[in-house]
C-alpha cells in the first residue's frame, strides 16, 4: 500500500511535532518549522502546515483555512483503554469517552491544535 497524506492546519508546527512524535509514535519526515513539517506513521503521513505555509492561505472567497473540524485520521491501537490512560496521565485532550459498535472501540483524542485523532480497536 502506498503512503496516504492528510493535511491538517496548526497554530505551531513544533508544538504538533512534538505531540505526534512523543505521544503516538510518529516519526518526523520533513521539519521546514513554523511553516510546515511532516510526520509519519506506517502508510499514514500528516503534513502539518502552520499559518506561514501555502496549505493556510485563504480560499478566493476569503475564507481563512483554521484548524479542527471533524474529519480525522484513524489510528489503529491494540490496547484503547491503556492507550486512553497512558494520554490522560500525559495530560492529553479528549473530545469524548470511549464509543463501542460491532466494529470497535473509538474515541476522538485532540492534538494542540484542536485537530480531532481517532484511536481505534478493532472488535475481537
Amino acid at each position: 500500500m502506498s503512503t496516504v497524506s492528510v493535511r491538517y492546519l496548526v497554530d505551531d508546527v513544533d508544538a504538533a511535532i512534538a505531540f505526534y512524535t512523543t505521544h503516538l509514535g510518529f516519526t518526523l519526515e520533513v521539519d521546514s518549522s513554523p511553516a510546515f513539517a511532516s510526520v509519519t506513521l506506517g502508510n499514514l503521513r500528516l503534513l502539518l502546515s502552520g499559518k506561514a505555509s501555502s496549505g493556510a492561505r485563504p480560499m478566493p472567497d476569503g475564507r481563512q483555512p483554521v484548524p479542527g473540524g471533524w474529519n480525522r485520521a484513524q489510528v489503529p491501537v491494540a490496547d484503547l483503554t491503556a492507550e486512553v490512560a497512558r494520554l490522560r496521565a500525559a495530560g492529553l485532550r479528549f473530545r469524548n469517552d470511549v464509543v463501542r459498535g460491532v466494529g470497535g472501540s473509538q474515541i476522538l483524542l485532540e492534538d494542540p491544535s484542536g485537530n480531532p485523532i481517532e484511536l481505534w480497536q478493532p472488535a475481537d
